[in-house]
């Protein structure tokens, strides 16, 4: 259930406390984009430093995030943290619930759009400061060229390009490209599907077991969190996208990009040539790290939350 009391433009919208694990008194409201989705977003309580603004990942939820709410919480950050359409509770895709599937990234800028005019009605706590996490690098990094106005800036394993497999990169302009002509947009990229139970062993995403049991947990309580593979649309989508925000200069805000050396999810050199190119970034490589930097170990973890609220303190 939802603690938040109705305001001008925005409901009150249900958080599932019972699996977050996050600090008492979030607060969740649903918010209307300007093509009429509904998004949901959720804002932790308030802490002295600030507010940190965080943008999920594909297949993502707020109730994911409760964990990293109480690390930050007990550094002095608040956290806002949003279900971007097609994912958490916010509005499915009318076709198929279970894919994701936008025409567009600028889709998902109407989204942003949309949370950055209700952080205004809600006086979010300034300053305020951005933790990106995969595709959620993408999207915060264009609201970054879209004049997003942060102190400072984290992305974790950000996705500015995606790992394919050699000979499906080769074809995918093609294969992409005859798809929407064919048809075939709403239909699951290649070498994708529904939503699957995923084991521990090998898993792309964490070498901790109790994160992966945390996840796991919160999907099998919550079975309309699940989201499956994404639609030929997306994929064409994020390709142009990365594309696109790969030739745009490097944004004036200091950065901490964070990648673990066993990413097998988005493209790593695409992180460092992005880097290379970020006067006031630093790269920062985890060895053993799988694509969930957030949620390894509690050493690693540890170490990647001083880091990033090193960062925001100067900054604060």
């Amino acid at each position: 259930m939802s603690n938040s009391a109705p305001i001008p433009d925005l409901q009150p919208a249900p958080y599932l406390g019972d699996v977050a694990e996050g600090p008492a008194g979030a607060r969740t409201w649903w918010v209307n984009t300007a093509d009429g989705t509904r998004i949901r977003m959720c804002i932790f309580p308030e802490r002295e430093k600030g507010t940190v603004i965080m943008c999920p990942g594909r297949t993502e939820y707020i109730e994911k995030y409760g964990r990293l709410a109480n690390e930050l919480a007990a550094r002095g950050y608040s956290m806002a943290v949003i279900d971007w359409r097609g994912q958490g509770l916010a509005d499915r895709p009318a076709h198929r619930r279970d894919m994701g599937h936008v025409v567009s990234f600028d889709e998902y800028r109407l989204d942003f759009s949309a949370v950055r005019a209700a952080f205004d009605l809600l006086n979010l706590r300034a300053p305020h400061f951005l933790i990106a996490h995969s595709m959620g690098g993408a999207i915060g990094l264009r609201a970054l060229h879209d004049g997003l106005d942060v102190r400072a800036a984290t992305f974790t394993a950000p996705m500015w390009g995606i790992q394919m497999a050699p000979a499906l990169r080769a074809i995918s302009p093609l294969v992409l490209g005859l798809a929407g002509q064919l048809g075939f947009g709403k239909a699951f990229a290649p070498t994708t599907g529904p939503a699957t139970p995923m084991e521990f062993d090998d898993n792309p995403l964490t070498t901790d077991r109790d994160q992966f049991d945390y996840m796991i947990r919160q999907v099998a309580k919550h079975p309309e969190l699940a989201l499956g593979g994404p639609s030929t649309s997306w994929l064409r989508a994020a390709l142009r996208e990365t594309e696109t925000l790969m030739k745009l200069p490097a944004p004036d805000v200091s950065c901490l990009t964070i990648l673990g050396t066993r990413e097998r999810i988005v493209e790593p050199s695409a992180i460092h040539d992005r880097m290379a190119t970020w006067p006031k970034g630093e790269l920062w490589e985890i060895p053993g790290a799988e694509h969930e930097v957030l949620m390894e170990g509690p050493a690693m973890r540890n170490a990647v939350m001083d880091r990033i609220c090193a960062l925001f303190d100067q900054h604060a």
